[in-house]
């Protein structure tokens, strides 16, 4: 009996977990069925309709609230491509230049563009390929020594010699290569959702 009164509770604490995982998936399979049923419907009305592309004579107005930034371009000695970012906080205040992922663009950084433009020069930039910056063609302009070399001319270009970099997702891997290979120009480093290099690539080779 004492046995028993011992596994108890761990025993309540294990259906407690599988009533709780077998709810999720319910909900999660449920909302699945439901899109999908809508998704095969709005196939057969029209499947032109539902495969449409819409091309846009004007931004979403959302892109030009004054009280993100202030759009500006830049284009880089090194090579020749032209950068769209958004910028917000008085010339002259500490950088901080952000990143994006993939597949995202400057707007990722609208919360922080209006959080951090009181003490520091927020930069949100469209990074190669993305968004109003220029797009080369082939893929070994996307090459990681073109991405990091772009970050270096930016900073650079926009007058100053260090800054606060935060990085996300694919930015966030664009972020730890320039703190190591510039340690010089980063005053502090914040990651989101990205490991270190090494973890990384030890990560992929183990896995592929």
């Amino acid at each position: 009996m004492a046995k028993l009164r011992d596994c108890l509770p761990r025993l309540m604490v294990t259906i407690r977990s599988l009533l709780f995982w077998c709810l999720i998936y319910f909900y999660c399979g449920l909302c699945s069925s439901i899109y999908l049923l809508k998704l095969l419907w709005s196939i057969c009305k029209g499947p032109s309709q539902t495969f449409r592309r819409v091309a846009r004579e004007h931004p979403p107005a959302c892109l030009n609230d004054p009280s993100l930034g202030t759009h500006c371009y830049v284009r880089i000695k090194d090579s020749g491509l032209r950068f769209h970012y958004v910028a917000a906080g008085e010339r002259g205040k500490p950088l901080m230049l952000l990143l994006h992922g993939f597949p995202e663009f400057w707007y990722s950084w609208r919360h922080q563009l209006r959080e951090f433009k009181s003490e520091y020069r927020v930069v949100a930039l469209d990074l190669r390929g993305y968004g109003e910056s220029d797009a080369p063609v082939h893929r070994e302009n996307y090459k990681l020594d073109c991405l990091i070399t772009d970050i270096k001319d930016i900073l650079e270009s926009l007058g100053y010699s260090k800054c606060v970099l935060i990085g996300h997702d694919w930015g966030g891997m664009i972020a730890w290569l320039i703190a190591i290979c510039y340690p010089e120009m980063v005053m502090k480093l914040i990651v989101i959702n990205f490991p270190h290099p090494n973890v990384f690539t030890g990560f992929e080779t183990s896995v592929y």
